[in-house]
């Protein structure tokens, strides 16, 4: 029997299981702990739920996610405006040594990724969904970049991708830490942590600050960018390369928001188009989770481990002995270090729990809190997408 649910059902059940996933991660401190998305938890249980429909014969069930898109590209035009040029330059050299690191990681997971699957002799764009997509990129870009694989008959791409993200949040999370307090202990790092002013991480209260009536100006801020986006797109199809279908959105929002952070003509409503994405992306991954059929993942499950350990052993080696020795070889490095594993297998809010776990039993490392917010949150999806692309494109 099948089940066909259209768009508006299958956006209210993508906000029942957020629901339902709010209501277990306040209750189970494993999905707390380790930062587990709302709509992961839920989604992910109502996907085996299909899925043991599935395999019993009982039913199968069929979306309609037009929505899902819709939500998608208002998430990534959210995440294109937060790309301002002032606050990398005002970084100073670290920030812009740490995100040409992040290139270097992003890079490095996509030719692993690459080389792991040719030895396994698999199509090398499964590979490329347990690389950066899901790594770096987190479930946002394995929901984004899923379907655009599929597109090219990877056979349950997106379900791998979120697979492999879901892998990557609880990695990440449980490898920062231990990695940090090696270093620190090991190399006697407290010494060398610095008392800094702590002025530099006060949020402009006024620049930020949420008002009700101005949810309506940022609204219509994403929907400019993103008609905008469209006419960009258009333009980057006809170079003969494949981009994802936000990328245009996402352009068009960055410059908007640096003509008006630089001209000073208009102000961008930062706060409100960030809650705007967040509500955003909740749906988006509510209906990508869904939408998995994990039964696609039966015939790739060994592969599928291997690559993820893969990326695992990566991560570690990386922040040990490239961030922590590039970026200082002091405190401050190696709470990066441990930052740089939780953003770099999963989302920047567990790089800043596992930050916070090193500085709760340490020191505070203001370098360390300032450089991964904006790297991980500001300017990492923006590179992947590109990077992505790019990987897509010459396979």
């Amino acid at each position: 029997m099948e089940i066909q649910i259209d768009m508006y059902q299958t956006l209210a059940v993508s906000v029942l299981v957020l629901i339902l996933g709010q209501f277990l991660k306040k209750r189970i401190n494993f999905l707390e702990k380790f930062c587990i998305p709302a709509p992961v938890i839920g989604g992910l249980l109502f996907a085996v739920l299909t899925c043991v429909c599935y395999s019993l014969g009982i039913a199968e069930f069929t979306f309609d996610d037009t929505l899902r898109e819709v939500c998608m590209v208002f998430f990534f035009t959210s995440v294109g405006f937060q790309a301002n040029l002032k606050v990398l330059k005002s970084g100073g050299k670290s920030l812009f040594i740490f995100l040409g690191l992040v290139v270097v990681l992003i890079v490095s997971q996509n030719f692993l990724a690459l080389g792991v699957s040719k030895l396994l002799h698999l199509d090398p764009l499964v590979g490329l969904c347990t690389g950066s997509i899901p790594m770096v990129g987190g479930h946002g870009t394995a929901g984004a970049f899923g379907p655009v694989l599929e597109d090219f008959d990877v056979k349950g791409a997106t379900t791998i991708c979120m697979a492999a993200a879901t892998f990557g949040l609880i990695a990440g999370s449980l490898i920062g830490g231990p990695i940090g307090k090696r270093l620190i202990d090991r190399k006697k790092l407290l010494d060398t942590a610095v008392a800094e002013d702590d002025s530099i991480l006060v949020e402009d209260e006024k620049k930020h600050e949420r008002h009700t009536n101005m949810y309506a100006a940022a609204v219509f801020q994403l929907i400019i960018a993103v008609g905008i986006g469209t006419i960009i797109s258009e333009l980057l199809t006809k170079t003969g390369l494949t981009f994802p279908i936000y990328i245009g959105a996402m352009i068009a929002a960055a410059v908007i928001r640096n003509i008006g952070e630089y001209s000073g003509k208009f102000d961008i409503y930062m706060g409100e188009i960030n809650n705007l994405g967040g509500i955003c992306l909740s749906l988006f991954l509510g209906m990508a989770m869904i939408t998995l059929k994990l039964w696609q993942l039966a015939e790739l499950a060994l592969p599928l481990i291997i690559l993820l350990s893969a990326q695992l052993i990566l991560m570690m080696l990386f922040t040990y002995f490239v961030v922590f020795n590039v970026m200082g070889r002091d405190y401050d490095a190696a709470v990066l270090s441990a930052g740089t594993c939780g953003f770099g297998m999963g989302a920047t809010p567990n790089a800043m729990a596992n930050m916070q776990a090193i500085c709760d039993r340490y020191v505070p490392s203001v370098k360390a809190y300032l450089i991964i917010p904006l790297i991980g949150s500001l300017f990492a999806d923006f590179l992947n997408s590109l990077v992505i692309t790019f990987f897509i494109n010459i396979l």
